[in-house]
């Protein structure tokens, strides 16, 4: 099983992700998409599976201090330029278990994932 982790060091919840899966052993690449950056494909196939709009990361201060022409009219493709541009846009974590995805932290889930529940 190869497990990837993607997100920023700095977010609160991505902290209870990583620490969730040190604390079960699991072994997992983390990348941060802040300073390594996403690519345009990468984004697309997320959104293929799960959905831009889970994607998305509408509560963040990031997005509501978006102009409100640049929230307006959103579609899988403007909402990947907004991500592609803004990574912290992107909700977190992107947890990506061989290739089956998971957004967001609830640690029920993460059980779930990797058989501990």
């Amino acid at each position: 099983m190869t497990a990837t982790l993607h997100g920023i060091k700095a977010c609160d919840t991505m902290k209870k992700a990583r620490d969730w899966l040190d604390g079960a052993g699991v072994a997992y690449a983390f990348h941060d998409y802040k300073v390594a950056g996403i690519d345009r494909a990468t984004l697309e196939r997320w959104a293929g599976q799960v959905g831009w709009e889970l994607l998305l990361n509408r509560a963040g201060t990031t997005f509501r201090k978006l102009p409100d022409a640049d929230k307006a009219g959103l579609d899988q493709t403007k909402a990947i330029s907004l991500m592609l541009t803004q990574p912290s846009m992107i909700k977190r974590p992107v947890l990506d278990v061989d290739g089956a995805l998971t957004v967001g932290f609830k640690p029920d889930t993460y059980a779930r994932v990797f058989g501990q529940i």
